[in-house]
């Protein structure tokens, strides 16, 4: 399985079936944007329900996020249900929990009607503190976890080797194997007569008539009574853009001396960022993996030394054998701590759908999200529509961090264009490294391949023309304004882009 960075990550591991080869289908009555959790989600429900539906992937099944999460099964949330009781009160939050089990269980019918062997475990929770001041906050979460209806418990002991000072312990959590998950509900969905169209990006969706028409890259358009967006942000510059902001987070799997020492439970400590323990299974061996050092993204100047300061976590905690993978992966934060799912706000129609800004909850919230939009269009109304309503409007407090997050966005939009790091010439870039250049007076995306080849594109994101960053652990351009990544040699990643860079033209330039 492919995914959207250079570094393997475990999950990649898996056998994924050569999809059918079905009649073109120009018209469907649902055109799913996306081949993700979310996207099959939605998907599979769709066509057990007897509807015709087409998925347009613009890369590969699993290419995104699905590919690069730790896989996480949970009701407590990255986001402290003490941030979402203070900007959403405390029936909402409770309202929340509802939706992570359903979500959880949502997961768990499907494993078990299709048979999905996806190493699907139930387990606990552990969060603990380590200083007094960590222990405050970790107590005033403990209370809201109690107050939402969360059982959790103080605790003595934990099951990774962390100094801690308080500790607490929560049923309900869970882990899997998010591929064989995804492969599994693709081939459901294909043998309902589902069609999935790899390599075919989504440009634009127009009204025409009553139908809408969506366009590719490759000026194909197909024809759709409605359209369900399973992309994190939906394509193009639009309101939801500005509403959520894309961030990366690190992940190493280890192989440690004692096999033993690999934790059964989700355990979660509270610096901050936090890092994130949990165990993996290839091979009949168990292998522990840890994630953190999470930033927005672009906004680090050496992706590498998140993985250096995590292996260095690591090896003051366990005696470990060797790494075996690490990776980074995408995620979309919103502006008020919980995910956007339903109806494509400020649209004259209800017949546009999207669901975004999971944080680091992309199994749970991506499951919800789809089934959530499933629902929407086979009966018109679905449970937690309002919660998780995009046309929803939040606290003021929301408004402000709204303000905030564009602030920093218009920032990087007029200080990457002045304050570019000058480069002498061409030799100084060395071999497996990209930098962003000025060339005879212009601004240039230079990369070079151990072999010394070289790659140039204009460093403008074609999706809201901000200048892009060069990330030195996955080998891509990344856009610090709305999250679009391309590789080196310009080829769209991940949107919210729908267009490559543009590529440098050194002979046009010299004939200037």
């Amino acid at each position: 399985m492919q995914r959207d960075g250079i570094n393997d990550s475990i999950w990649q591991e898996v056998d994924v079936p050569k999809l059918p080869v079905l009649p073109n289908q120009e018209h469907a009555e649902i055109v799913v944007v996306g081949a993700g959790i979310t996207g099959l989600t939605a998907a599979l429900k769709l066509r057990e329900a007897g509807k015709t539906c087409v998925i347009l992937e613009a890369n590969t099944l699993g290419f995104g996020t699905t590919g690069g999460t730790s896989a996480h099964l949970n009701t407590v949330l990255d986001t402290p249900y003490t941030d979402i009781i203070e900007q959403h009160g405390l029936e909402k939050a409770r309202t929340v929990l509802k939706s992570t089990r359903e979500a959880i269980s949502i997961i768990q019918k499907n494993i078990a009607r299709y048979k999905i062997d996806c190493d699907f475990t139930p387990c606990s929770g552990f969060m603990y503190a380590e200083n007094d001041e960590e222990e405050k906050e970790l107590k005033e979460i403990k209370n809201a976890l109690e107050q939402v209806g969360i059982v959790c418990s103080e605790v003595d002991n934990i099951p990774i080797p962390a100094a801690f000072i308080y500790a607490i312990e929560f049923p309900e959590q869970a882990r899997f194997h998010p591929t064989k998950y995804l492969v599994g509900l693709a081939k459901a969905y294909t043998d309902l007569g589902g069609q999935i169209r790899e390599g075919t990006l989504m440009q634009q969706v127009k009204e025409d008539d009553g139908v809408l028409l969506i366009k590719t890259i490759d000026d194909r358009v197909f024809s759709a009574d409605f359209v369900v967006y399973a992309t994190h942000t939906p394509p193009g510059i639009q309101l939801m853009t500005f509403r959520v902001a894309p961030y990366r987070s690190y992940i190493q799997v280890w192989e440690l001396e004692r096999q033993e020492d690999c934790p059964e439970a989700l355990v979660y400590d509270m610096q901050e960022p936090f890092h994130y323990f949990r165990t993996v299974e290839q091979d009949g061996k168990s292998y522990l993996l840890v994630g953190g050092q999470d930033h927005k993204t672009a906004h680090h100047d050496n992706e590498k030394k998140n993985f250096r300061e995590l292996e260095a976590y690591i090896r003051r905690l366990y005696t470990v054998n060797k790494k075996t993978y690490e990776w980074s992966s995408q995620y979309y934060e919103s502006q008020d701590s919980l995910p956007f799912i339903g109806y494509y706000p400020g649209k004259k129609h209800h017949r546009e759908l999207l669901s975004t800004g999971y944080g680091g909850n992309g199994m749970i919230f991506g499951t919800l999200g789809g089934s959530m939009m499933a629902e929407l269009l086979l009966h018109g109304k679905t449970a937690f529509q309002d919660v998780y309503s995009p046309s929803r409007t939040g606290p003021l407090s929301t408004i402000r961090d709204l303000l905030v997050e564009n602030y920093d966005v218009a920032k990087h939009f007029v200080k990457d264009r002045f304050f570019l790091e000058k480069i002498e010439g061409l030799a100084e870039l060395g071999r497996g490294e990209g930098k962003i250049l000025h060339y005879e007076g212009d601004r240039i995306g230079m990369f070079k391949d151990e072999k010394g080849k070289l790659f140039a594109v204009d460093p403008v994101c074609r999706h809201a023309a901000c200048i892009v960053k060069w990330n030195n652990t996955e080998r891509s351009w990344d856009c610090p304004c709305h999250g679009a990544r391309y590789a080196p040699d310009g080829k769209l990643l991940t949107g919210p882009s729908v267009a490559p860079l543009k590529l440098w033209d050194f002979e046009a330039h010299e004939n200037e």
